[in-house]
């Protein structure tokens, strides 16, 4: 989606838990990971996302640095916060079939009643589990 020539609407969750600011970056880095950003892409302003989701300056602000100290935008004063590095993989389109596969389990979730709070505390519960059983 577009603001006036950026590429990205930001959206809050005050029910899921995570800062506000986590939650802007989180959202930047899905939009790379999945191709929606690209190297060159301008952000929108602090002022505009302070305009359209009533969010402190300051949090915006602290979002953009984070992002900035991972080294995936760069701001430029007068012009803006323009993205500078990538987290996309080849392509995801590449993994169909596991996206498929999550479809499928998604649908079973529904039926088995669970909402989308529930799938998702699921999701990051068994990723967490896993990624620790990793280590």
């Amino acid at each position: 989606m577009e603001w006036g020539g950026e590429v990205i609407e930001f959206h809050l969750d005050s029910r899921s838990g995570v800062a506000p600011y986590l939650q802007l970056v989180r959202q930047v880095r899905h939009a790379l990971r999945l191709g929606y950003l690209k190297e060159g892409d301008k952000l929108p302003t602090v002022k505009d996302v302070v305009a359209r989701i009533a969010i402190n300056p300051n949090t915006v602000s602290k979002a953009y640095r984070e992002l900035e100290y991972e080294g995936l935008v760069t701001a430029r004063p007068g012009l803006g916060t323009f993205v500078t590095g990538t987290l996309g993989s080849d392509s995801l389109s590449k993994h169909e079939p596991l996206r498929q596969d999550l479809a499928r389990w998604l649908t079973s979730a529904r039926e088995a009643g669970l909402d989308d709070e529930s799938i998702e505390a699921l999701i990051f519960s068994s990723l967490r589990a896993f990624s620790e059983a990793r280590r």
